[in-house]
């Protein structure tokens, strides 16, 4: 137990610029008790003694604000930053190294019994606010943008954003991205496919990507046309210094 507060210190130092020594993370950081709590929990749960189990996790949830069912599988260096609000369900399965910021819910869609929670595979990162719903999953080192709401499954590396989620698939729509962060604003909140204003948007950023490349294409023809003067001009003053000498 000792090893795995350990690996949690260690994880909270690799991913909070915050955090300035191990007193202050072991004492002020309500994830970590969140984790601790919950491990208690868990291997209540696992031997049977449920009611136990669900009564520390609610001492968890009242001290921390953060509310994981003992239920829960949680893997190693796992790291809950702030964590107010963050909702975890009984049957839902975080792998290794994923970070999740506060509000975010791992919550479920059925009343029935059985995996109704979701899976994140290894480093998968949640924003702030985000819900991820239902028994799915979601691959290995994904991004899940804040506030998202993911309801199908978000395949490995990639990045889920907007209500309902949509994954960003393309080169093109990764340039988009970029470029509105250029300009100052993110569209995570936006649907493409039946937002008028988010198509408006969309053609935008196209069209002030598509200046920037003919720009950088001008500006590089400008360039090699001053190169090629200079050279010209150079071989035209030698030319003359050698018919002077003669």
């Amino acid at each position: 137990m000792f090893r795995r507060l350990r690996e949690d210190i260690g994880c909270v130092f690799e991913r909070d610029p915050a955090a300035r020594n191990a007193w202050e993370v072991m004492t002020c950081y309500p994830g970590l008790h969140a984790l601790v709590f919950h491990r208690c929990g868990h291997w209540l749960w696992l031997h049977g003694l449920r009611w136990l189990a669900r009564f520390v996790s609610h001492i968890g949830r009242f001290l921390t604000g953060i509310e994981i069912h003992p239920g829960a599988s949680i893997g190693r260096r796992v790291f809950i930053d702030h964590g107010m609000g963050v909702v975890i369900g009984e049957t839902a399965e975080i792998g290794d190294d994923c970070t999740l910021y506060h509000g975010v819910t791992l919550g479920g869609t059925s009343w029935n019994k059985g995996k109704r929670h979701p899976t994140l595979g290894q480093g998968v990162v949640v924003g702030a606010g985000a819900k991820i719903i239902g028994p799915i999953l979601v691959g290995n080192g994904a991004r899940v943008g804040s506030n998202a709401v993911v309801v199908k499954e978000v395949p490995a590396g990639a990045t889920a954003v907007g209500i309902p989620a949509r994954v960003i698939p393309s080169e093109q729509d990764r340039s988009r991205e970029e470029q509105a962060a250029k300009l100052g604003f993110s569209a995570y909140a936006v649907t493409r496919d039946d937002d008028p204003l988010s198509k408006a948007i969309e053609a935008l950023l196209d069209h002030s990507e598509e200046l920037d490349r003919r720009t950088e294409k001008i500006l590089k023809e400008i360039e090699e046309l001053r190169a090629e003067k200079d050279s010209l001009l150079s071989a035209s003053r030698w030319a003359d210094r050698r018919v002077a000498g003669q």
